[in-house]
Parts: structure tokens; sequence; C-alpha cells
């Protein structure tokens, strides 16, 4: 993985080397940054040129064959350890080695997927993933052998927000007391979720967003996209370059998000003062019940966003709004004066307290009809 790959965060980028170069390299750092901003590309990046011994920005000049073995992720001083569930073939104590060729495939196809990407690619159904004590115990292992080339050795915890309670102690007694030429690097999207005394013993490093000029000159170079094209994309993928490359690929994940966003909020309108309509958001509520936990998640992000793009399409912030309906019939400009300072709190705290219900295996139908009686209401608020 090249430095030159990674779209955008220079000044990131040149801290890395500088620190690497000047000696100073933290045992345990936790790299924070939303989707799609390239957390995990830079983590690897950084343990190449850190095992490899590389020179300059592009990552060359090191050890050519320890540059060949991170091609394919396949380096012996470089673990990973991920979120995972049980399945067909490992049907008890997952751990994140038994999935070790179906990671290497994920960072190879979607080297900026997504925490849903990996879930989908396990074929997590209903279930959620999580870092287990196995998972710690495994690192514990891997961590008191001999470094493979006599250098460091680095562990990279992918979503460590992932961690049970037991995980996150068991790793809590590895950064207390690390073993000698271990670089511990934790990557999560939300620092608030890591316990506080794991986020205390690593040195914190923050990825803003991408900026549009970063993506659209990434895509114009790498993807051979034309230059107007890449700045529309640019904007309408809102910092996530995951996501921009679905836009290069015509994939539209979030296409069946907007028809299930559009039923609710047209049921929630005609439930106002219409018993029988209530009928129409209990049925919309069992349909979305039957979908995987992960995909409810997803879902309900992506109405949190609809929502933002409403409000700020009727307070006339036109710049920042992306949204483009593909729904016949539906206008966002006739549904955003109903999404004001008045309500778009409440919105915002009641999807976020569903989120937080179905996180902890709540009763989905219970959680979204819930939801949709709440909206009704909130919709109308003046």
């Amino acid at each position: 993985m090249l430095f030159k790959k990674i779209v955008g965060h220079e000044h990131i980028k040149n801290h890395l080397l500088v620190s690497t170069n000047n000696g100073r390299i933290p045992h345990a750092q936790l790299f924070i940054g939303s989707e799609g901003s390239g957390v995990l590309q830079t983590a690897i990046a950084y343990s190449q040129y850190i095992l490899c011994q590389n020179k300059g920005s592009e990552n060359t000049n090191g050890n050519e064959a320890c540059n060949l073995k991170f091609e394919n992720f396949s380096h012996p001083d470089l673990h990973f350890v991920y979120p995972t569930v049980t399945t067909e073939d490992v049907k008890s104590k997952p751990k994140s080695i038994d999935f070790l060729p179906l990671w290497r495939e994920f960072l190879t196809e979607k080297p900026y997927g997504s925490l849903f990407d990996w879930y989908d690619k396990l074929g997590v159904g209903n279930k959620q993933g999580e870092i287990r004590v196995e998972d710690a115990t495994e690192i514990l292992k891997s961590l008191s052998l001999k470094s493979y080339e006599g250098g460091y050795k680095i562990m990279i915890i992918w979503m460590a927000d992932k961690m049970n309670i037991a995980a996150s102690n068991k790793l809590l007694k590895l950064l207390e007391e690390p073993t000698d030429r271990t670089i511990f690097i934790l990557i999560s999207e939300n620092e608030e979720d890591i316990l506080q005394t794991i986020r205390s013993r690593c040195q914190v490093i923050n990825f803003p967003k991408l900026s549009e000029s970063a993506i659209a000159k990434h895509l114009i170079e790498f993807e051979s996209i034309g230059e107007r094209e890449a700045l529309l994309i640019a904007h309408k993928s809102q910092g996530n370059y995951n996501k921009a490359l679905q836009l290069c690929q015509k994939v539209n994940e979030d296409a069946p998000f907007e028809e299930w966003f559009v039923i609710w909020v047209r049921a929630a309108f005609r439930a106002k003062g219409n018993a029988s309509a209530i009928q129409d958001l209990i049925n919309w509520s069992e349909d979305i019940a039957k979908l995987g936990r992960e995909t409810q998640k997803k879902f309900l992000h992506f109405c949190t966003d609809m929502f933002r793009q409403a409000l700020l399409l009727n307070y006339q912030a036109d710049p920042l709004v992306y949204y483009e309906s593909g729904i016949q019939g539906f206008d966002m400009k006739k549904f955003a004066p109903f999404i004001t300072g008045n309500n778009i709190t409440d919105i915002y705290k009641e999807l976020n307290d569903a989120v937080y219900h179905i996180e902890r295996n709540g009763n989905a139908k219970i959680i979204l009809t819930d939801l949709s009686i709440k909206l009704t209401r909130l919709i109308h608020k003046n």
C-alpha cells in the first residue's frame, strides 16, 4: 500500500513519516475517522513504511521482498483483528484468523470498504459482529513470538469499538505492559465508543472527512474519470471515498433505502388524523424488521442524512445539498418545509435511540413501530 494511492490527508501522512524517520513511534496509536476516509489504508501504508524500512513518501527504496509481501497483505509481522460472527464453517468462538483469506480478499476488492461491506462479505444475516476474548488471546500469542524479520511487530485492530468487555480488558493489559518493538494501531469511527482506559494509553490521530478536491483529484488520476464528472461525484460522496467509488461504478447501494424512506414518510404524513394509515406504518415496520440488524442500522443512518438534507434545503443552504431524487413523484423541495429547527433535534434523537436499541438486540418491529408513530407527530410539529 503506497502513500500516494491514499486519498488526501497529506498532513497526517507527513506526520507519520517524520515521526518514523526520527525514531518516535508510539507503541499504541488510535486512528479515528469516518467511513471512506482511508484510515485503514493509511494504517497499512504506515505499517509497510516501518516494517520495510522504506524511504521517502512513496514507500520505496527499502526491503523489496518485504514490499512484495504487502501487495497481498501477507507480511508475517503484520497482524489484523476485526469483527467476526459465527458462520457455517466457524460455528463457535470465531476469531479473526479464521477469516484471514476472506479478509485479504476484502482488502483487495474494496480497499475503502465499510464495516457494512465487510459484514456483507461475511454474510452476517441478523447477527452483529464482535471482537471477542478469543481474538485478544490470539493477539497475545502472536506478539509473544519473535518478529519474522527481526524488527517491529504491528497489530492493526480495525473497528476497535466492537471489542466486547472481556477482549477490551485483556487488550488493556497488553497496552499497559507492551512487548518489545510492538506497535498497536487501533482504528475506530467514533472515539467515544472505546473504553476511556484504552484511549488514555493511545496517541490519538483524528482523520477529517476527505475534501471534495482531494476526492476529485484521485478519481481523475486513478479512476480515469473526467474532471466535470469527478467534481460532481466528489460533491455527492460527502467525504466518503467508498461512496465515490460506488458512484463511479454506477452502483447505488442506497437505492432501496431511498424507496423505504419515501414509503415511510408518506405513510407518516397520511397517519395524522387517519387511524387506518397507522396500519401502513405497522406493515412498513414489519418489512424492515425482517432485514438484518446491520441493514436496519445502516438504513436509519441513511434516514438521518435525508432529514439533514431536507433541513439544509429548507434553510436555503443549497450548495450543501447533494440529494437528487430517484423516486418518481417525490420532491425533496416539497418535503423540506416540514423539517425545521423545531423538530430536527427530536427526529435525530429518536433515530439514534432506535439504532441504540437495535444494536442491543431489541425487538426491531416494536422499535420501528414506535419510531414511526413518533415521526408522525414530529413532522407535523409547528
